[in-house]
């Protein structure tokens, strides 16, 4: 990282962050080059770990990639708002970028990854209907890197 001054190191911190976010950005590697969509989630730390829970169709493009491909970057993030400097112009931010595996996820560890993403969308104890779950796929991201930067007000 070029400004350490910048880097966020600490697990706490970085945690704080994804629960002031309300999407992540997941990348994909596609066959054409980089796949990238944003998505509602949700997450847990485990022993230290972040994993990140996501959902969608059982079928369609990410479904394909991630099950061709199970490697992963998550980006996430939160702008605070630009300011002058007095060298010009620039970003207050929050960031985070990691690097993991994506899994779908069955059984109680589907049913655990909809209840935290329900809950962080804002709908905790939700309960989802069986029609609906069962078209659902739910994928469980281990984050085996994660990296943060901000930019904080002066």
């Amino acid at each position: 990282m070029r400004r350490r001054d910048r880097q966020i190191t600490d697990i706490e911190t970085m945690v704080d962050i994804l629960k002031r976010c309300d999407t992540i950005r997941l990348g994909l590697n596609g066959e054409d080059g980089p796949y990238v969509v944003p998505l509602s989630f949700g997450f847990e730390v485990v022993d230290g770990t972040v994993l990140i829970y996501i959902h969608g169709a059982r079928g369609g493009l990410k479904h394909d990639l991630i099950a061709r491909d199970p490697r992963v970057c998550v980006e996430a993030d939160l702008c605070h708002g630009f300011i002058e400097v007095h060298d010009g112009i620039t970003t207050l931010y929050e960031s985070l970028i990691g690097f993991g595996l994506a899994e779908e996820v069955q059984g109680a560890d589907k049913a655990r990854g909809l209840d935290l993403l329900l809950e962080h969308c804002g709908f905790p104890g939700y309960a989802c209907n069986a029609a609906m779950t069962a078209m659902t796929a739910v994928y469980r991201i281990t984050l085996r890197q994660l990296t943060g930067k901000r930019n904080p007000a002066p």
